[in-house]
């Protein structure tokens, strides 16, 4: 009997392979290292398209500046629309709202399959994009505007398509994580920290996206329409920042096992009529034992919990260069395997259009931190202000302030953890302690997650 030999694989010629022709749009940090990863791993990524991606150009605002060894000034171009019109797939990696959007609905239109990492504007008008889409029979692909490298979108739309996602929970912005991670460590105030983040790169000039939770909010927007089923636009999405975040919050969350972090949260309501969606980001606090809690520096995380799948955790770079330049490749690769092969990849999925609900009508648990005059009776006041309210408290801790002069109003600090309360009740109490002669001021407002 002959003996069956294994044959080598064949490797294709290259040069006999279709080239598809990309387009660049935008030549910083993270266009740099997408042209530098095409030009280190071209061969391979034509192995496994079974195409060659020939970078056809690359537009930028100013063609004198000088963009390093792997942006051949030959490439530039100030004329994006001529270069959209004669691509197969476009890259776009300049940011904004415009001229971004215009140049990718041109691209469309002109047949050119799109891939981009612009949260943005996939937030405030993913729609016409989508549309697009649809319309021209293209792909528009988007898995590192949501959390850099790591693996997400493609999860949630596609690995998780069969099941049903209740609930999406994760730190998506690594400046925050940063800052809240040096306060913790080191026992910093929130400027301290932020300067820390911006001498080392962590942070922009201007942080002000980052720290006051817009960037994190318009990914919540994305991850709650790509979970949901459902159009949620940015202005659906509750948002609140780290910035009034302060040394004795993180103290205070040490003392109760817990760690501050800047969260993003999309989740399915149940009600007696159907169900809605809350999305919302802000800091809260949540017990050192949860899987987020340990997610240091400008790591990111998302925590998806699914019916069938269970507790699912996805954790790695959420930005830099090199990150997201991976995960724009990987979306380039499926873009142009689907030139290569025929079809395009997933659409828009809103079949179920549930509705966004207000903040105010959502349950939630609370830390609050007040300054008060130190007398008999002021727990008392407090407790029956937050019992009128429905909200039951859970622990208190009471810290006698020293007084600047002799013969001054003694003063102390009570922070306060509640259960699950209506968010309309506790602004209401807010309401009534700001006019109450009792409490001095009201210091900090934090919400409970993770338990």
């Amino acid at each position: 009997m002959s003996q069956h030999v294994p044959q080598p694989p064949v490797t294709p010629d290259l040069s006999t392979l279709p080239v598809l022709r990309v387009a660049v749009l935008g030549a910083g940090t993270v266009g740099t290292e997408v042209l530098r990863l095409i030009a280190q791993q071209g061969d391979e990524l034509a192995h496994r398209i079974g195409a060659r991606l020939e970078v056809a150009g690359v537009a930028v605002r100013d063609r004198t500046k000088d963009r390093g060894e792997h942006v051949p000034a030959a490439l530039l171009t100030d004329d994006p629309s001529a270069l959209v019109r004669e691509a197969d797939l476009v890259i776009e990696v300049m940011g904004g709202i415009e001229p971004a959007r215009a140049l990718l609905l041109e691209a469309m239109e002109h047949g050119a399959s799109v891939v981009t990492a612009n949260k943005a504007l996939l937030a405030q008008d993913g729609a016409s994009l989508y549309e697009a889409a649809d319309v021209h029979g293209v792909d528009l692909s988007f898995e590192a505007a949501v959390a850099g490298a790591i693996p997400l979108v493609r999860p949630v739309r596609e690995s998780l398509a069969g099941d049903r996602i209740q609930r999406v929970m994760g730190i998506v912005n690594g400046t925050t994580n940063y800052i809240l991670d040096a306060m913790t460590r080191t026992g910093a105030d929130f400027s301290d920290a932020l300067a820390s983040a911006q001498e080392f790169g962590y942070a922009e000039a201007d942080p002000t996206a980052d720290v006051e939770g817009h960037d994190a909010a318009a990914k919540a927007s994305i991850l709650a329409s790509l979970a949901f089923h459902s159009r949620v636009r940015l202005a659906d999405v509750h948002c609140e920042g780290i910035t009034s975040v302060s040394a004795q919050d993180i103290a205070a969350a040490g003392r109760m096992g817990r760690t501050i972090k800047l969260l993003s949260i999309v989740e399915r309501v149940e009600e007696e009529n159907g169900e809605r969606i809350s999305a919302r980001v802000y800091p809260a606090l949540i017990p050192d034992s949860h899987p987020l809690a340990s997610v240091s520096e400008a790591y990111n995380a998302v925590f998806i919990e699914a019916e069938a799948a269970g507790s699912l955790m996805f954790y790695g770079q959420g930005a830099g260069g090199a990150p997201t330049a991976s995960a724009i490749l990987g979306d380039v690769v499926s873009a142009a395997r689907s030139r290569v092969h025929g079809g395009v990849g997933p659409r828009e999925s809103r079949y179920a259009e549930l509705e966004s609900i207000p903040l105010e009508e959502l349950r939630s648990a609370f830390y609050i931190s007040l300054t008060v005059q130190d007398r008999p009776g002021v727990l008392a006041e407090i407790a029956g202000t937050l019992s009128g309210y429905g909200i039951s408290i859970s622990t208190i801790h009471q810290e006698l302030l020293h007084s600047r002069d002799e013969g001054s109003q003694a003063l102390a600090h009570i922070g306060i953890s509640t259960h699950r309360a209506l968010e309309s009740a506790m602004t209401a109490s807010l309401d009534m302690f700001s006019s109450t002669a009792t409490v001095l001021s009201i210091d900090s407002v934090l919400r409970i997650e993770g338990d």
